[in-house]
């Protein structure tokens, strides 16, 4: 009876260890650690979310559609043509877009990495003791100068601004404020749970998650605009180099059974007189542009803004072109055929 009493005493007795790691974690709460509701957690469920729409893949062909669909418009718009007319296909958009997009596309992969290595360095150095002061002062500094880019992009739509005198200088500039805005306020929101060792509560997950959504869509439709302009600026750019080499450019001759009457600078009509010939007409003096859909775009060799005409010849049996090197003149061509 008494070792009965003496052992369950024992056990009613209760341990002290828990007792003591109790005091242990009210005295040193714990760092807040990323939970479902911290903005990695939500930026993944966005980017899960979006991913099950748009594939990646189709997201760059859309961009490199737009972009050569701009790019086109631009430079056949300088020849006065309506590139509607030309029965240009995806793929030739596509495909006209993907080397005019290497720059643009290196220059922003580069931004990114740097922005990553900059995230990377600044998380490493909130470890020490300074962290905490370096991002108080870097978060205003960061607040100011995405709301003066965002607001300078987004005025950028409606008046002339700073950002409009530079290529695609408005939407690039609201889509990096918008960016910046966002870090900002997310390094606010740790500097805060940090200096509080509070987590943050999973009912602010989607919160977070239609946070991103907002900074996703308004930095995708920025840099669908940039696109624009960078494509407009791109094949007017493209176009005027096209017409600085005119002159070095092949030569094109067009035999046609029937008149054309194709007059321009540079242009010549010779009469072919050969009875047995199947052509009565050659045209020299021109230069291909463009063969697409089933039709051929032809400028005279002088075209000028001022002086020019752009010809949009129909494919078919009655013609047949021939070409020569840059250097065989137009004069060296015989002068009946």
């Amino acid at each position: 009876m008494t070792s009965a009493h003496a052992n369950a005493g024992a056990a009613a007795t209760p341990p002290a260890a828990p007792v003591s790691r109790s005091r242990d974690q009210n005295a040193n709460p714990p760092e807040p650690q990323p939970g479902a509701g911290s903005p990695a957690a939500g930026l993944a469920q966005l980017g899960k979310a979006i991913g099950s729409v748009v594939a990646p893949a189709t997201l760059l062909a859309a961009v490199l559609y737009y972009f050569g669909l701009e790019r086109a418009h631009s430079f056949f718009g300088y020849f006065g043509v309506d590139s509607s007319v030309l029965s240009l296909t995806a793929v030739d958009y596509i495909s006209r877009s993907a080397g005019a997009l290497i720059v643009p596309l290196i220059i922003m992969a580069i931004l990114a990495l740097l922005a990553l290595w900059g995230d990377g360095a600044l998380r490493a150095h909130l470890a020490t003791e300074s962290g905490p002061r370096l991002l108080r002062t870097l978060v205003p500094v960061m607040a100011i100068s995405g709301l003066v880019l965002a607001a300078g992009g987004l005025l950028g739509a409606f008046w002339a601004t700073a950002l409009t005198q530079i290529v695609a200088g408005a939407p690039l500039g609201l889509a990096i404020g918008v960016a910046l805005l966002a870090y900002a306020a997310r390094m606010r929101r740790h500097l805060h749970s940090r200096e509080q060792r509070t987590g943050t509560g999973e009912s602010q997950g989607w919160a977070t998650v239609w946070e991103w959504a907002v900074v996703f869509t308004l930095v995708a439709i920025s840099l669908f605009a940039a696109a624009n302009d960078i494509g407009a600026a791109s094949g007017t750019a493209d176009a005027r180099q096209f017409v600085a080499g005119l002159q070095s450019d092949p030569n094109v001759a067009v035999y046609s059974e029937q008149g054309l009457s194709l007059h321009g600078p540079g242009v010549r009509e010779v009469s072919c007189h050969d009875p047995q010939g199947a052509y009565r007409f050659r045209y020299d003096g021109l230069r291909l542009v463009l063969e697409s859909g089933g039709q051929y775009l032809f400028v005279p060799k002088g075209w000028t803004r001022t002086q020019g005409v752009a010809f949009l010849i129909p494919q078919s049996s009655s013609l047949r072109l021939e070409f020569y090197p840059p250097s065989a003149r137009d004069t060296a061509l015989p002068s009946t055929c």
